[in-house]
């Protein structure tokens, strides 16, 4: 009788096993590839001259012990052998917004601003 119980168990067992051939990622797996992304996000940032804590601003969804250690092997890494910062092109994220084009009919902010002749001013 015990072996019955115990086949159904083995099966189990083996499909279980099987999972990382599924595509299911363990937690280790995560928290790798997450302490992987987290490092790449720092050392990109050290490489580019950013500042650590705009590189957290910028980066809020990474880990920050994560980005501080990549930060740091990236700037031990350019001390030793005397490597420049790198400029990002791109600017900064808040300079890559779009901002929303005036609708038509709308006058630009500038114009808006000036007052124009026919326009009463208080004193």
């Amino acid at each position: 009788m015990l072996r019955r119980p115990a086949a159904p168990l083995l099966i189990a067992l083996t499909l279980v096993a099987g999972c990382d051939m599924l595509g299911i990622e363990s937690a280790q797996a995560v928290a790798e590839r997450k302490e992987a992304d987290g490092k790449a996000v720092g050392s990109a940032c050290r490489h580019a001259g950013r500042a650590l804590e705009d590189c957290f601003a910028l980066n809020r969804k990474s880990d920050r012990a994560a980005v501080f250690a990549g930060w740091r092997e990236m700037n031990d890494y350019m001390r030793e052998n005397k490597i420049d910062e790198v400029a990002p092109q791109a600017g900064t994220n808040t300079q890559l917004a779009v901002k929303p084009a005036p609708e038509k009919g709308e006058s630009k902010p500038d114009a808006a601003a000036k007052p124009t002749a026919g326009s009463k001013h208080e004193s």
